[in-house]
């Protein structure tokens, strides 16, 4: 059966940080600046995505002393984190009809608090996915290398001739095509997503067995 893997952050869903922080700092009592410099762009967030902090609680409280706040809960986090989040339903249809065409699941660059907090963050797309949800930090790799589609394919016992991939990153397709998955990148002008590219890419996909 084929498999296809969706990524979620500006694929079935829109994100926007600049919604993000500042709710992010008003719950933690931080300043913006100083949660972007201590936590992103010191890498401490890839590094989490790459699985250094393996559990929703791990991820909260490294957040909470590298940034020197105050201990979120997940759900504030995920409160913080939802206000960047605007779903895509037409995307969020194709996973419905990738569903009807074989395995669909995520496949995402995100912490281990994004997959806890995700009933929460997208219960929209966990009712279509079901537990087939996997991420970065649970692979022990991140996109675009090629160990996280690999690592994909073995877990569901895919090969890559039978795998599509959708994302936004040009870089993310460029490495999942190198290990052999049709992927399509969902291109967006002025937050107008070209869902119905995706939608063909898909049928073109399935259509390829007739």
């Amino acid at each position: 059966m084929d498999l296809y893997l969706f990524d979620l952050d500006k694929t079935l869903y829109a994100y926007d940080f600049r919604y993000r922080l500042p709710e992010l700092a008003r719950l933690s009592g931080g300043s913006q600046y100083a949660l972007a410099k201590t936590w992103w762009a010191a890498g401490y967030e890839a590094r989490a995505e790459a699985g250094e902090w393996p559990t929703a609680d791990e991820y909260l409280l490294e957040f909470s002393r590298v940034t020197q706040t105050r201990r979120l809960s997940l759900e504030e986090w995920a409160s913080a984190r939802k206000l960047a989040m605007t779903p895509i339903p037409e995307s969020i249809a194709a996973l419905r009809h990738a569903s009807e065409l074989g395995t669909v699941s995520l496949l995402s660059n995100n912490p281990a608090a994004t997959a806890t907090a995700l009933p929460l963050l997208a219960p929209d797309v966990v009712e279509i996915l079901g537990e087939n949800r996997l991420f970065s930090y649970q692979l022990q790799s991140r996109k675009p290398g090629a160990e996280i589609y690999r690592r994909a394919l073995d877990h569901y016992g895919a090969v890559a001739e039978n795998t599509f991939f959708t994302d936004d990153s040009a870089e993310n397709i460029a490495g999942a095509r190198a290990v052999g998955i049709t992927a399509h990148q969902l291109t967006s002008r002025d937050g107008i997503y070209d869902t119905d590219a995706l939608l063909t890419a898909i049928e073109e996909f399935a259509g390829r067995r007739a």
